[in-house]
């Protein structure tokens, strides 16, 4: 949704924290390693100027963290060089990243924990949401967020969640995992 947002300041704050499964970029190993990814909106998401700060876990190598800068950067294309036209200003840092998967995923973030309950429909299964704007996953769930965690100079709690598997590829890059 391209919606300006709620907040009284009317920007976005947020926080996604990714698994890769499996996947390599050029031959480096990405499997297993973690990382942050934290977005300030200033007003709706087109209207681009995005602010991005990633904190890739540290146990990764640097070989690995280089890789994964690349496509997060959007060097390799894919969701990451749609998106690149958007982002205005990225930081990359590393530190501590761990990820859960499951209905009830959550992650920790440098000492920050951050957990997400999907909304049930009246069956009890998650509500999903699927072709949708922004979306990194083809199909993922929805629901609430908690937590507290700091970016960007500011602390905030998690409101809104997402959860699904995603696929990212590029002629150069083949990534799986959870988001």
């Amino acid at each position: 949704m391209d919606l300006k947002p709620s907040s009284d300041e009317g920007e976005c704050y947020g926080a996604v924290a990714m698994g890769i499964k499996q996947g390599d970029l050029d031959g480096t190993d990405l499997s297993g390693i973690s990382f942050a990814l934290y977005n300030h909106f200033e007003s709706n998401p087109s209207a681009g100027n995005w602010g991005m700060r990633v904190v890739i876990d540290e146990t990764a190598s640097e070989d690995q963290a280089k890789a994964l800068e690349r496509i997060l950067s959007g060097e390799e294309g894919g969701a990451f060089g749609d998106l690149s036209a958007l982002i205005s200003d990225v930081t990359m840092a590393r530190g501590q990243v761990s990820v859960s998967n499951g209905d009830s995923a959550s992650a920790s973030v440098e000492g920050s924990e951050i957990r997400f309950e999907p909304f049930r429909g009246p069956d009890g299964s998650p509500t999903k949401m699927s072709s949708a704007m922004f979306g990194f996953a083809p199909e993922f769930m929805v629901g609430k967020a908690s937590g507290r965690y700091s970016s960007f100079g500011q602390e905030f709690e998690a409101k809104y969640g997402e959860s699904g598997d995603f696929e990212f590829s590029s002629e150069s890059a083949d990534v799986k995992g959870r988001i």
